[in-house]
C-alpha cells in the first residue's frame, strides 16, 4: 500500500501539461536565441535554448518534485532549499568554463550544457524521470539539429585571409574589432612564422564567416594602421 502511494506521489507533475510547458520553453527560448544567432552574438541559438529549457525543468522540479515530503497545510521538510543551492553552485562551475581570448567568448554552450545536466540530475532525484528524459532528448535536438539550422541562417560564406602586420601597434585588435563591427565572426586564428630576417612584420591567418562582401572587408582591413598587406587564401561557399 505504501509503495502504491509512493508511485502515485512520484508521478505527480509528469503529465502532458508539464511536457507542454517544457515544449513552450523550448520554442520561446529558441526564438530568442534565433535572433541572437542571426546577429552572430557569442550566446546564440543553442545557448539560449539550453538555458531556457533547463530553467523550466528546475522550476518544475521545485514545484512538483517534493510532493512526498509535503503534507496538507504543512511542510514536513523543505528539500527545495537543497535544489536552490544546486542551482547557485552549478553557476560557479559554468562560469569557470567561460573565458575570453582575443575578443572571443568561449565555453558559453558548454556552461549551458552543464547547467542543463544539473537540472536533469535534480529531476531524476526528485522522482520526475519522464521530464528528465524529455529534456535530455531536447538537449541532443538542440546540440545536433540546431547547429545545422544556425549554420544555414548565419553563414553564407567562409573565407580565409592572410594578414601581414607590424607588431606593437595594436593591429590585431583593430582587425578583430573591424570584423565584429561588420558582422563577421572569426572562427580560427593562427600565427604564421615571420620571414627570415624580418622580425618586425608578423603574419596572421584568419578564417572568417559572414554574409557580407569580403572584398570590401579586405579593403577596410588593408587601410588599418599597422597592416602591411592582406589577401584572401581560400573561399568556401555554403
Amino acid at each position: 500500500m505504501g509503495s502504491i502511494q509512493w508511485l502515485s506521489t512520484e508521478s505527480i507533475g509528469q503529465t502532458g501539461i508539464q511536457l507542454g510547458q517544457l515544449t513552450l520553453a523550448l520554442i520561446l527560448s529558441s526564438l530568442i536565441g534565433l535572433e541572437r544567432e542571426m546577429r552572430m552574438k557569442s550566446a546564440g541559438l543553442r545557448t539560449h535554448t539550453l538555458v531556457g529549457v533547463a530553467a523550466a525543468l528546475i522550476m518544475l522540479v521545485s514545484k512538483y518534485g517534493f510532493g512526498d515530503v509535503i503534507s496538507e497545510n504543512r511542510i514536513v521538510l523543505d528539500p527545495s532549499r537543497i535544489a536552490a543551492q544546486v542551482v547557485s553552485g552549478i553557476g560557479f562551475i559554468g562560469g569557470g568554463l567561460i573565458f575570453v581570448q582575443r575578443d572571443f567568448v568561449r565555453g558559453l554552450t558548454t556552461a549551458a550544457t552543464v547547467w542543463l545536466t544539473a537540472a536533469v540530475g535534480m529531476a531524476c532525484a526528485a522522482g520526475l524521470p519522464l521530464l528528465a528524459l524529455y529534456v535530455t532528448a531536447a538537449h541532443f535536438l538542440v546540440m545536433f539539429g540546431y547547429a545545422r539550422i544556425a549554420s544555414r541562417i548565419t553563414l553564407a560564406e567562409s573565407c580565409e585571409i592572410l594578414v601581414h602586420y607590424t607588431s606593437g601597434i595594436g593591429a590585431v585588435r583593430e582587425i578583430m574589432k573591424l570584423c565584429a563591427g561588420r558582422a563577421y565572426s572569426v572562427s580560427d586564428v593562427a600565427g604564421v612564422p615571420p620571414e627570415a630576417g624580418d622580425t618586425a612584420v608578423h603574419a596572421l591567418q584568419l578564417r572568417l564567416r559572414g554574409r557580407g562582401d569580403f572584398e570590401t572587408l579586405l579593403v577596410a582591413i588593408a587601410d588599418l594602421k599597422g597592416v602591411a598587406s592582406v589577401r584572401r587564401t581560400g573561399v568556401q561557399r555554403r
